[in-house]
């Protein structure tokens, strides 16, 4: 497995993190018994870092989690998880400022109940779910994640940016309040590149890479029927209306065209692009079967992506406006 530093933190971790958004049944239904086993089927191939978080499927996601690493004791996996702005528990999806969004009682609440249902005394990697510009001047969500260090239930303390807003964590990485940013990069959103990864370098930033195929567009396999198949409930298909769907399959077949002649399949090209920055410490990826695991390992294994491919490729930078 390829392994890289996570930061600050000593770590090793695998260049491929289990994004568990997936076992919540967000992106279409997923039995737990899949849902496990696609988990273990990673762990047994080296991964050794899962991202999940309550919000995905109401403590769904953690909860399979949990029961599949009780399968797994002894075996050196890191876990990172989530908490949820206060104001996102009742709806909406953006906040305009940080203050009062992790009240002392409501962290502490939130961490017990993580720790619950991952079965872990320690979360590894506790991550804010959403960042606002100004938390490092209102510093109220600091203190108590703090003193759960001190108490050994939370290990390091991360961020997770707001889709499409990489310059909301520039500042932050400029400091070393947090030892993780978690932002959504690849082939078609590479605005990271421009500041925020230049920005952690000084700061030994932890960068996680999350979304690199796109919701799936970027494995190359999607096609004009594919729409159609997603349940109603599916996020991708409330993401890609058909017009949207027309689109990105139109600059899907563009980057097909500039990777000819150096990868064989778009997935392993999606991942390339993103690990071609050595700012990049892990890519969170969703998997839904043993199959796509074993194929995301098995691209891991293929060699580094070219350097003038991947400046090629910046000009594939496509703003996603309906994330």
């Amino acid at each position: 497995m390829l392994t890289r530093p996570f930061g600050r933190t000593g770590w090793m971790v695998s260049a491929l993190t289990f994004g568990a958004w997936q076992l919540g049944g967000t992106w279409g239904a997923l039995e737990e018994g899949e849902g496990r086993d696609v988990l273990l089927s990673a762990i047994d191939g080296g991964v050794n870092l899962i991202d999940t978080a309550p919000a995905y499927g109401n403590g769904r996601s953690e909860e399979i989690v949990g029961r599949a690493l009780a399968l797994r004791r002894g075996t050196d996996v890191r876990v990172a998880t989530k908490i949820l702005p206060l104001a996102r528990q009742t709806g909406p999806r953006a906040i305009d400022s940080i203050c009062g969004q992790y009240p002392s009682d409501y962290v502490r609440v939130e961490v017990e109940g993580s720790l619950r249902r991952l079965g872990r005394d320690r979360i590894d990697l506790l991550q804010l779910h959403l960042w606002a510009e100004d938390g490092l001047e209102n510093l109220d969500w600091l203190p108590t994640i703090l003193d759960l260090q001190v108490q050994g239930k939370v290990g390091w303390i991360g961020v997770s940016l707001p889709d499409i807003q990489s310059n909301t964590g520039v500042a932050l990485a400029r400091t070393q309040l947090v030892t993780s940013i978690q932002v959504m990069f690849n082939i078609f959103e590479q605005s990271p590149q421009d500041q925020l990864f230049p920005s952690g370098l000084g700061t030994q930033t932890a960068f996680i890479a999350r979304v690199p195929f796109d919701s799936g567009s970027l494995t190359g396999t999607w096609t004009a029927m594919t729409r159609d198949r997603w349940a109603a409930d599916d996020k991708r298909r409330q993401m890609y209306t058909t017009e949207r769907m027309a689109e990105t399959l139109a600059r899907v077949g563009a980057v097909r065209e500039d990777i000819a002649g150096h990868y064989s399949d778009m997935s392993t090209a999606a991942l390339k692009f993103c690990l071609s920055d050595p700012a990049v410490s892990t890519i969170a990826c969703g998997m839904r079967s043993v199959a796509e695991v074993e194929a995301n390992l098995a691209a891991l294994a293929a060699p580094p992506m070219p350097t003038k491919l991947a400046a090629r490729l910046s000009r594939h930078h496509w703003p996603h406006d309906f994330y």
